[in-house]
């Protein structure tokens, strides 16, 4: 017989299976969205990941960044290579130098912004001629704008370590600082903000990397191939919040924040931070979507093969150093 009784023990267990169903299934859902750390190894925090995290875009995708600041590209590969940080973002050279002279298995990812890199020079010095038996300064010897530098110089006539010396300094940062404290640092390759520091500083510029070599070293993002086997999810939804991040830096509806922005994470004061923005952002210096300029990539291995020995001159094959799969699924999450 049903009774009153029972039927209010029917409802109370029925009152607590449902509490206990969606008690759970919060807890499931507090998991699956629970952001999971992230660590972007770089020389500066790059901008784009810097507005997404401000934006709220990281927390969407469940993305919590930690920046992994270091004084050099050298220490920047080797604590890739000893799992020291998870992502990589820096000039996308820096992945071949690994693969080629360390056998470490490093692969570009995603592409990001060209450099707009400016070979820089103490004041009174008026042409490259002029660097004849000066000292210039690099982050590293053997990689990225240390490759520009002695390319552009070559060009001229001038050889390394005959015409001129190069002294390892580190970041760009570390670059314009040692110029500013050192006379006989005669000239360097610096991107923006701190080339345009170094004009308003009296320094002179000999030209830009466009210039004079008709193209610029692209940076990007590039991690260690297990690290991304093991955690394809989780680089797929920081590369789509990169992406996003990316078009909002872009947009021009956006300009005073992004010019606000560069105040804060630059230092900067708003002229120097609008001509960064005219600089940069309405130079084509980011690309759209983050793409991987493949085009420019060749024309960089082309140059390591010419400049820097130990692969006698051989160009080797692009595909060996990219793999675009999980950037084309992060485009696929956002459309």
């Amino acid at each position: 017989m049903i009774t009153k009784d029972w039927l209010s023990k029917v409802r109370r267990a029925a009152s607590l299976a449902f509490v206990v169903a969606v008690a759970g299934s919060l807890s499931a859902m507090a998991q699956e969205h629970a952001p999971q750390k992230i660590r972007v190894l770089c020389l500066n925090w790059p901008l784009t990941v810097v507005l997404a995290q401000s934006n709220g875009i990281l927390a969407r995708f469940g993305i919590e960044v930690e920046f992994m600041v270091v004084p050099g590209s050298d220490v920047l590969r080797s604590n890739l290579a000893s799992g020291k940080g998870d992502i990589a973002f820096l000039a996308l050279d820096n992945d071949v130098a690994m693969a080629d002279s360390t056998g470490a298995d490093a692969v570009i990812v995603m592409g990001g912004e060209s450099s707009l890199n400016e070979l820089i020079a103490q004041p009174g010095i008026k042409s490259i001629a002029d660097l004849r038996g000066r000292t210039l300064i690099v982050d590293a010897p053997n990689t990225a704008y240390a490759l520009q530098l002695k390319k552009v110089l070559l060009m001229k006539g001038l050889q390394v370590g005959k015409d001129y010396s190069i002294k390892p300094i580190g970041a760009t940062l570390l670059r314009l600082q040692a110029m500013r404290e050192h006379a006989e640092y005669a000239a360097g390759v610096l991107n923006p903000p701190f080339s345009i520091l170094a004009r308003h500083d009296g320094m002179i510029s000999l030209g830009s990397m466009r210039t004079l070599l008709g193209y610029d070293m692209d940076r990007g993002t590039f991690v260690m191939r297990g690290w991304a086997r093991e955690h394809g999810d989780l680089l797929t939804r920081y590369l789509a919040a990169y992406v996003e991040g990316q078009r909002e830096l872009l947009a021009p509806s956006n300009k005073q924040q992004v010019i606000s922005l560069v105040m804060k994470e630059l230092n900067l004061s708003e002229p120097l931070a609008t001509e960064w923005y005219t600089t940069v952002i309405q130079s084509d210096g980011y690309a759209p979507d983050a793409r991987f300029d493949l085009e420019a990539f060749k024309k960089a291995l082309i140059l390591r093969a010419e400049v820097e020995p130990g692969n006698g001159g051989k160009t080797q094959a692009a595909e060996k150093y990219y793999d675009l799969s999980y950037y084309q699924a992060a485009l696929a999450k956002i459309k």
